[in-house]
């Protein structure tokens, strides 16, 4: 009986010693991955934002083919929430708390355990280079005395244990980051009527590669020369190509803005006007990156020669721009429709 009770009394001093041993472990935790995402900082925070966006990236769903996920009534910004439901892998919820366009993200997780409710703070920082986004991810915390005492028996500690997954999720991230940026539809319009107009433009020769680099500058150049000197702009901005040699890749071309009525400029003025007339068109329509431009352009020719249509040998084919980087950073958003004039 001395025996027994005397071994109690060592199991409860061994309980009592590793108890207070455990209480005594460090519990605070901070878990950090970064990646550089080659996309524009806004696309990249985007992404994040929405949180019906993270099915396709986040690293932990895949190992949990029960997971039912269920979003908030807001799913982006601030207060937008998602929890999920999973016996393998346990339930959480996730929720925005500060969303700062577009540069960070603060975010509150609770994960429900056996060992009972953790919550930890979740934070993303997406930093604009030359290169593209840099975007890291991170989360911080405090264990619970279980979660710390079950931690004591493992071989890694959560901060070794979770970093391969969050350097997983940013690499799932970046490919579908650009999956997404590369989507692209060209649609052939058919024949129209384009109204024409006089226009504002500048005129300059270039390489074939190096149109995308000027036209840029051009129209900006047009559009600061019109505010400065109050005349309106109607439309979107566009380019008319005046010789295209693909054989010496060189072109002439004109970036221009339409306006309601002619203007007459001084005869030093970089910005000239120009009239184009009322014309039987072929329209072709790209949603998606520049890159695709070419691709267009050969589906529109397809068009005219298998419909036997004659090109006009008086006026120029053109661009316009109804969507670009101006109004949206994410390439899969521009909007390019073709204009070929035909006899």
């Amino acid at each position: 009986m001395k025996i027994f009770k005397y071994l109690l009394f060592l199991i409860l001093i061994l309980i009592i010693g590793t108890s207070i041993y455990v209480a005594t472990l460090k519990g605070d935790f901070q878990v950090e991955e970064t990646r550089l995402i080659n996309a524009p900082q806004e696309v990249v925070f985007n992404e994040v934002n929405e949180l019906r966006n993270w099915q396709d990236w986040e690293p932990w769903s895949g190992d949990a083919q029960d997971m039912i996920v269920n979003y908030g009534d807001t799913t982006s910004g601030e207060n937008a929430t998602y929890a999920w439901k999973s016996e393998s892998m346990g339930n959480g919820k996730i929720t925005t708390t500060k969303a700062n366009p577009f540069s960070s993200i603060q975010q509150k997780i609770t994960f429900e355990t056996s060992f009972g409710e953790s919550s930890s703070d979740v934070y993303w920082n997406f930093e604009e280079t030359e290169n593209g986004t840099q975007v890291t991810w991170g989360m911080k915390g405090e264990q619970s005395f279980m979660e710390k005492a079950a931690f004591m028996f493992r071989d890694e500690s959560i901060t070794e244990m979770m970093r391969p997954e969050f350097a997983e999720g940013l690499q799932n991230m970046e490919q579908a980051i650009e999956k997404k940026m590369n989507v692209y539809s060209i649609n052939v319009d058919g024949i129209t009527q384009h109204g024409g107009g006089y226009y504002m433009y500048t005129t300059t020769a270039s390489k074939v590669s190096q149109i995308d680099e000027k036209m840029g500058n051009m129209i900006e150049d047009i559009a600061a020369y019109m505010d400065q000197n109050n005349i309106e702009r109607t439309g979107n901005p566009f380019v008319l190509y005046n010789e295209w040699n693909q054989e010496n890749n060189s072109a002439i071309f004109s970036a221009a803005y339409f306006t309601p009525s002619e203007v007459i400029t001084p005869a030093e003025s970089p910005v000239l006007t120009g009239y184009m007339p009322n014309q039987k068109v072929v329209k072709t329509t790209l949603k998606g990156n520049y890159d695709k431009l070419q691709e267009t352009w050969d589906r529109a020719y397809a068009f005219i020669q298998e419909n036997d249509l004659q090109l006009s040998t008086e006026e120029k084919a053109f661009e316009v721009y109804l969507v670009g980087p101006d109004k949206s950073k994410n390439p899969a958003d521009w909007v390019t429709s073709i204009y070929i004039p035909v006899q």
